[in-house]
């Protein structure tokens, strides 16, 4: 197959130097989410000051910078789809920043999992194309190799459930058919995402950390789909207190 063949060689014929420009006084961390609505609200609270603007072909992306803690903390909104979000982030990091935390929701693939309730990925499996192009070929990527005991003493401290496994992560979003879920929950996958493991390979490829998280949204361990709180605009104080994880391992692991 095509995806088995990877090149590790770090120059390209487009780079991501040859596009954005590196900036010492860019916040060496950032936080990052995929909701519209979350990502206005994180601004209204913590606020913020645009410094550049990163341009995905048909899509202007605001990079702010705000400061939490005596923290210097850049944010950004992520677009959804590993293709895409792989290569803002790729910006993300030509900018300078080394560290991201990234959280969005995700589908559960067991019921128990409580609605927004918190997921922390140790691993996910690759059903998606970018990261095949940052990884030699494998059915799962490693994923928060670092930081997930600082996290949990935040969740622990704010009184968050949460729940710790492996992602399933694919491109199609139509295509998350019953005969799939079946052989991911057997697999050992608690949710499904469309990112997770294409930006754990971006990571790793470039030397940098992404700590990645989720709220839960819709359950998929069921005769019918439930959508529970997918909709943006549903259950938006749940989702503010996940934005207050973020900015708060962000602080931490500075």
């Amino acid at each position: 197959m095509i995806l088995d063949q990877f090149d590790n060689n770090k120059a390209a014929v487009i780079n991501p130097s040859d596009l954005v420009k590196h900036s010492d006084s860019t916040p060496s961390v950032a936080v990052t989410c995929f909701s519209k609505a979350t990502f206005s609200r994180m601004l209204e609270e913590f606020g913020g000051e645009r410094v550049t603007v990163r341009s995905l072909a048909n899509l202007d992306i605001n990079v702010y910078e705000t400061v939490y803690k005596g923290v210097k903390i850049a944010l950004y909104l992520s677009p959804v789809g590993a293709p895409a979000c792989a290569l803002l982030l790729e910006d993300i990091f030509a900018l300078g920043v080394q560290k991201v935390v990234m959280f969005g929701t995700c589908g559960v693939l067991d019921k128990s999992i409580e609605d927004c309730s918190i997921i922390i990925p140790q691993s996910a499996v690759r059903d998606e194309g970018t990261s095949y192009h940052y990884a030699q070929v494998s059915d799962e990527i490693m994923t928060n190799e670092k930081h997930i005991e600082e996290f949990e003493e935040i969740l622990e401290k704010l009184s968050c459930s949460y729940t710790k496994g492996k992602v399933w992560t694919t491109d199609a979003f139509y295509r998350e058919t019953y005969d799939k879920v079946k052989a991911r929950k057997e697999q050992g996958c608690i949710c499904v995402d469309m990112e997770c493991s294409a930006v754990a390979a971006v990571a790793a490829f470039r030397e940098k950390e992404v700590f990645q998280f989720f709220y839960a949204a819709d359950n998929l361990d069921a005769d019918k789909w439930d959508m529970r709180s997918l909709d943006n605009r549903d259950k938006l104080d749940e989702k503010d207190k996940a934005a207050l994880l973020a900015m708060e391992l962000a602080a931490k692991i500075k």
